[in-house]
């Protein structure tokens, strides 16, 4: 799942996949606004057909977190 998402975050977010790693936070290393994270959630749920509850989306900091949430919830 991680590299899913790596690759996801990479093209539609233009970010170096270098920086992409599993401890990487979205917004402190990565720099995504919240616009982008919002983005990042459609897209996520678009690729993998899970749906990303409201309330879990402030608990997902890094990379890794949203890669084991998707992976628990496919």
């Amino acid at each position: 799942m991680f590299e899913k998402i790596k690759a996801l975050i990479a093209e539609k977010m233009e970010i170096d996949p270098a920086l992409i790693v599993p401890s990487a936070q979205f917004v402190e290393d990565l720099k995504l606004n919240s616009l982008e994270l919002a983005d990042l959630v459609v897209l996520c749920e678009e690729e993998t057909g899970v749906e990303i509850d409201e309330d879990d989306i402030h608990t997902l900091i890094t990379v890794e977190d949203l890669a084991k949430y998707l992976e628990e919830r496919a």
